[in-house]
């Protein structure tokens, strides 16, 4: 079973941070609402990673966990909204969670942690790249300079769209395992 929304009303977090949110499309033409994620989105949550598989768990959580409880939700619908957000993107024609995109800044708001999850069925629609993008707009209207995702060396999908989108990566101190990629954040027009 999906959660769904109601399209007409959002949530909470929409009506408080209007400015958040938006209507994106992606390139293979999927029709997404974005915004920020409020304490009531935590069922339509556990329901998206509910159907995820046990590998797209450890690439978002870079743990072996089999099942997302409220120890793992609560921070992601419990936001700060200056510091931390997390993005929620929903199929217009459905009103499903299809995706998730969290960002969380250092204490001086100069680099910020990104990591997405995409539901199975609308990966290669261009919705990963899509709210890559919108956070990475997000991240830079924050004030915050670069933008970093921490990989399992195994996700080689995310990699790729990663480095296409111009974030170079790195080793990462003491775990073979993952590979940082960053990107600086220049001003856009």
């Amino acid at each position: 079973m999906t959660t769904s929304i109601n399209n007409s009303d959002t949530g909470a977090a929409d009506r408080l941070l209007p400015g958040w949110s938006a209507q994106l499309t992606t390139r293979d033409g999927v029709r997404l609402n974005v915004r920020p994620a409020a304490p009531e989105d935590e069922p339509a949550l556990a329901d998206f990673f509910g159907q995820a598989t046990p590998e797209d768990l450890r690439f978002r959580f870079l743990t072996a966990v089999r099942k997302i409880g409220h120890d793992f939700l609560e921070p992601l619908v419990n936001v700060d909204h200056r510091r931390t957000e997390n993005l929620l993107a929903f199929d217009t024609e459905t009103g499903a969670l299809v995706a998730s995109a969290m960002i969380a800044a250092d204490e001086a708001s100069n680099t910020a942690e990104v990591a997405i999850a995409v539901r199975a069925d609308f990966k290669g629609k261009g919705v990963g790249w899509t709210l890559l993008d919108h956070a990475a707009d997000h991240a830079r209207q924050c004030g915050i300079k670069a933008l970093q995702s921490i990989e399992s060396r195994d996700h080689r999908q995310a990699i790729g769209l990663e480095k296409e989108m111009g974030f170079e990566a790195s080793a990462c101190p003491g775990d073979a395992s993952l590979v940082i990629l960053s990107k600086r954040l220049g001003y856009r027009a």
